[in-house]
């Protein structure tokens, strides 16, 4: 079955003075002039193409090679390029928006203003946004996480706690405002790690790793930011914590802790305003 929202490899079957047509078993569906691959040979009859798969303005399952930022099931961060009676319209890379109606919304969003929106089908099969992900996504821990378990972390928005983000596409967090050593926006993307269970189920994330596996990690970095600046780095463990995250992305505590690793093992010296490396 061609599913709206998807991906699908399907067959070339006929030409048409508007497009191609592509079947999967008994269904057939359009590929647009428009959206045609410059190479004509994908072209040929026979050939197989991936496209996606969406509804036209008149609700008619339509295909394209155009990429969009998502599919049915995604959390994506979307710019906002038009507003309507019915809500708002988002540029996800396709000739038709997305449509994200005011019931669908957590707040009243900003033309030009970016937010991340869960791609999902609504009642009528149609592709259709939501900002109100905690509708769409698991926000407990329903014995698929473990505690330390590196996911995936898209970065939500703020909250009254500190910021809520996506884990894995499936399942929302929380990272709290202490965890924070780094400045963060809606959509940033990287690496954290489940957090200690709460007792009401719902999911705790942190962006560090256990201290032992950041000193050892951090260390090396250290060193081999030394190295490849004269063997000397102008931040000492009295440097403030602005000045140390803003080139190892990492707390001060953390950062002495590496250094005072690196001091036993005697690789470093500390001075006034420095830490020097020892020449072996």
């Amino acid at each position: 079955m061609i599913e709206v929202g998807k991906y699908h490899t399907l067959e070339v079957i006929k030409h048409l003075d508007f497009g191609i047509i592509l079947k999967h078993d008994d269904e057939e569906i359009l590929l647009p002039t428009q959206s045609l691959p410059q190479d004509e040979k994908l072209w040929d009859i026979g050939q197989f193409l991936e496209v996606f798969v969406y509804l036209d303005s008149e609700d008619r399952p339509i295909a394209t090679t155009d990429i969009p930022s998502g599919t049915v099931g995604d959390s994506v961060l979307l710019t906002v390029v038009g507003q309507s009676d019915f809500g708002t319209f988002m540029d996800w890379g396709l000739t038709k928006d997305l449509l994200v109606t005011f019931k669908e919304q957590n707040k009243p969003m900003n033309m030009g203003r970016s937010y991340v929106v869960h791609i999902f089908l609504d009642k009528s099969d149609r592709i259709a946004g939501s900002t109100k992900l905690s509708n769409y996504l698991d926000e407990f821990n329903d014995g698929k996480f473990e505690f330390r378990e590196e996911v995936d972390l898209l970065i939500a928005g703020r909250s009254d706690l500190g910021y809520k983000a996506v884990i894995n596409n499936s399942h929302l967090g929380l990272i709290h405002q202490n965890e924070v050593v780094r400045p963060l926006k809606s959509g940033d993307r990287f690496k954290g790690y489940i957090g200690e269970l709460r007792e009401d189920g719902r999911i705790n994330l942190t962006l560090q790793k256990l201290a032992y596996e950041v000193r050892e990690e951090l260390s090396d970095v250290i060193l081999k930011y030394m190295q490849d600046h004269g063997g000397i780095i102008g931040l000492t463990d009295k440097s403030p914590p602005g000045e140390i995250n803003a080139i190892f992305h990492v707390s001060k505590s953390n950062y002495k802790k590496a250094l005072g690793k690196l001091f036993k093992e005697g690789k470093i010296t500390f001075h006034e305003k420095s830490v020097r490396l020892i020449q072996e």
